[in-house]
């Protein structure tokens, strides 16, 4: 009896020591990112390429910095569509801000401008979406950010949201740079309290 308790006590081991194995492999390997987020002061934000051109995280080494500059890029649009788009330009790389995507930036953002600003900290329904200078912007991944090779989508939440907003991005395996791909973080958010009726 105790031979046999002995081999099913080592069976018992390796089967345990197996599937935690397993499970550590499978988790690896869902997610290669992690819930790490970057945080990105500017003094102020830019209001054409050259300006952002400027910034030290023009160098587009990491899709954080892209995400970051992104959001800047967009909060010119109010004052100057043109330079907003040329910024966005820069931000899309090889690639170049579509006749549809300009549709969409203008109907997101018409009359809404105070969305863009609503990513940056101290930003609040309360405030009319009026950030604390110099500006801060926070960038997240989460664990499935980085599961496509070359891809990232990354995340920046608004004042007037509950969830986080997502921004695609792309990289370059040739310079190594993270170039804007897609945005999808101007879904509505809360409105300005100095305009809700209800408030």
């Amino acid at each position: 009896m105790g031979l046999f308790d002995s081999i099913m006590r080592s069976a018992g081991n390796a089967i345990k020591n197996e599937t935690a194995k397993a499970v550590s492999n499978t988790a690896s390997s869902v997610g290669k990112g992690s819930n790490r987020s970057e945080s990105f002061t500017f003094a102020a934000l830019p209001n054409n390429v050259a300006e952002l051109q400027a910034l030290p995280e023009a160098t587009l080494d990491s899709a954080f910095k892209t995400t970051a500059l992104t959001i800047a890029a967009l909060c010119a649009y109010e004052k100057d569509p043109d330079a907003c788009i040329e910024m966005l330009n820069f931000l899309k790389g090889p690639a170049e801000v579509s006749t549809y995507e300009k549709g969409f930036i203008k109907e997101r953002l018409n009359g809404k401008f105070y969305k863009t600003f609503s990513f940056f900290e101290g930003a609040t329904p309360q405030n009319g979406y009026k950030p604390t200078t110099p500006y801060v912007i926070k960038v997240s991944e989460n664990p499935y950010s980085f599961d496509e090779e070359n891809w990232a989508t990354l995340y920046v939440t608004s004042g007037g949201a509950d969830n986080p907003r997502p921004i695609k991005l792309r990289k370059k395996p040739s310079t190594g740079q993270w170039f804007l791909n897609d945005i999808q973080c101007l879904a509505d958010i809360r409105i300005p309290t100095a305009d809700d009726p209800w408030a």
